[in-house]
């Protein structure tokens, strides 16, 4: 008897469709093809034993499997529950009461025929609802997530039994609903890291709510103990709230890695990922045998935080430069292409010399000038062309730690923020690619970025009084018109090229050389 049941195969953050065709002939064997990996390959042993312990059996017949499209690599556990539901009723051990070809079917299996959860409820939910089928059966832990999707029937089981009496007696099996209104606008108005908490720095707090506000790439630079990474956790608490389309957008990539599980439903609040600085350039940009996202793309819509920036091996860094610029990612394999978002803002950190001091007399090590000029050329031209803005973080004086006010909150800065990108939004809404001022390219930035005579001076007789680079021109342009954003400023005036071009420290002479 041949039978068919569909299940799901994620690639990238998209999901394909998958046919299990179950086919029970006379003979004895167990053959499953269709470019299977190893973890499908040894689904047999988890059905057997899961099907014994609940009153069922694999039965000495000659059984064929294929998945089809027979020429895409399928991969993980998560088949479990598709083929053993196939064998059920090819081997006509159960009567469908429901069809089966109605939903799609996905899980692991335990030996004692509990479910695990899987990875990918949210694209396989998307897709399911693409194709018209009426609902979704996936193991309990995925179920909030996959109900996002409205308009499909989600269903979510502890144990394979609860399948089997859905389909065989028509048990109903309760149905998974979310309220997204209420998931999404939940905001985090008391976030965990808020910048009421830090103490002084109000300079570098404001060149963070400037950089919030555009988009803007930032690199902090300061001694240790000056609170850079104390400052870089507390960003996303002053970026704007994700929209709908930013959060779905979002929970796809996460739930492809099932990191989603923890706390299930759609993500609210804006990544933030901080790997350390011993990754390889595959876990930063994704790829491996079976592409995963890597973690600029887990950052996507929020912040890649990048600590001690040189101590990163160069040949990771430079991987950055393309999706720094496409904010995207492609990895291209044999049989197959993948693209995954990456639309993050970039935070780094360093010290200003390999021991962390520079310029200081009471430093407890001093750096030779080749030491310094090995270290700071560890960061390429290509990449610092990325970062619109360096600030240089000092420590914070101790009459500063002991006072008893506390700094302005980040529900305050936040609206600001908000404010600025309200405007920017209104003046991109002809440009699908282009957001904030962050992402503007060469042509917007003479339309946008006017300057009168007096400014223009100024710019002129700073770049040749510090030595600014050539690449500071433009960084300084989308600096300024975010600033002048932030005071609802139709033009860029000379006090907001002036404060822009406080935060170009790596571009003077004697940093880079």
């Amino acid at each position: 008897m041949l039978t068919k049941v569909y299940g799901s195969a994620v690639f990238g953050v998209e999901a394909t469709t998958i046919t299990v065709e179950v086919n029970t002939d006379i003979g004895v064997g167990y053959h499953l093809v269709g470019l299977p990996d190893n973890a499908i390959k040894e689904s047999n042993y988890r059905i057997a034993a899961a099907l014994q312990n609940n009153g069922f059996k694999i039965p000495g017949k000659k059984i064929t499997l294929n998945m089809a499209p027979a020429d895409l690599r399928k991969e993980g556990s998560a088949y479990d529950l598709t083929l053993a539901m196939g064998i059920l009723v090819s081997t006509e051990q159960i009567e469908q009461k429901k069809n089966l070809s109605d939903y799609i079917i996905m899980g692991e299996l335990s030996l004692d025929g509990s479910l695990q959860p899987i990875k990918g409820a949210l694209p396989i939910a998307i897709k399911a609802l693409e194709e018209n089928f009426k609902g979704i059966i996936l193991p309990k832990q995925n179920a909030k997530e996959a109900a996002i999707v409205s308009g499909l029937e989600v269903f979510g089981v502890s144990e394979i039994s609860e399948v089997i009496h859905f389909f065989h007696s028509e048990k109903p099996l309760e149905h998974t609903k979310v309220d997204i209104q209420a998931e999404f606008y939940q905001q985090l108005e008391n976030p965990e890291f808020d910048f009421a908490d830090v103490k002084g720095q109000e300079s570098i707090k404001r060149c963070m709510e400037i950089a919030a506000a555009g988009g803007h790439n930032i690199i902090l630079i300061g001694p240790p103990g000056s609170g850079k990474t104390m400052l870089a956790k507390r960003l996303p608490s002053i970026l704007p709230p994700l929209n709908l389309e930013e959060a779905l957008e979002t929970t796809k990539i996460h739930s492809v890695v099932g990191r989603t599980l923890e706390k299930g439903g759609i993500m609210t609040s804006r990544p933030f990922r901080s790997p350390h600085h011993t990754i390889s350039d595959v876990a930063l940009v994704g790829g491996g045998q079976y592409p995963q996202p890597g973690e600029i793309s887990m950052a996507h819509n929020g912040v890649l935080f990048l600590d001690e920036l040189p101590e990163f091996k160069r040949s990771v860094l430079e991987v950055m430069r393309q999706p720094l610029e496409d904010r995207d990612v492609t990895i291209s394999r044999a049989r197959f292409t993948v693209t995954y978002p990456a639309s993050f803002m970039l935070v780094a950190s360093m010290n200003p010399s390999p021991g962390g001091y520079f310029n200081d007399p009471e430093a407890p090590v001093v750096s030779s000038p080749q030491e310094m000029q090995r270290y700071l050329s560890k960061i390429s031209g290509p990449l610092l062309d990325r970062i619109d803005i360096h600030i240089e973080v000092t420590p914070v004086p101790f009459n500063k730690l002991t006072e008893e006010r506390s700094g302005e909150k980040s529900v305050v800065i936040r609206e600001r923020v908000a404010k600025a990108r309200n405007i920017q939004s209104l003046r991109f809404q002809q440009d699908d690619k282009t957001h904030y001022n962050a992402q503007m390219n060469v042509k917007q930035i003479r339309k946008y970025c006017v300057l009168d005579k007096a400014s223009l001076d100024l710019l002129k007789n700073a770049m040749e009084r510090l030595n600014l680079s050539a690449r500071a021109y433009d960084r300084i342009l989308k600096v300024a018109r975010t600033i002048a954003d932030l005071e609802a400023s139709e033009n860029i005036q000379g006090a907001h090229i002036s404060e822009a071009i406080q935060y170009r420290s790596l571009d003077r002479e004697g940093w880079l050389g």
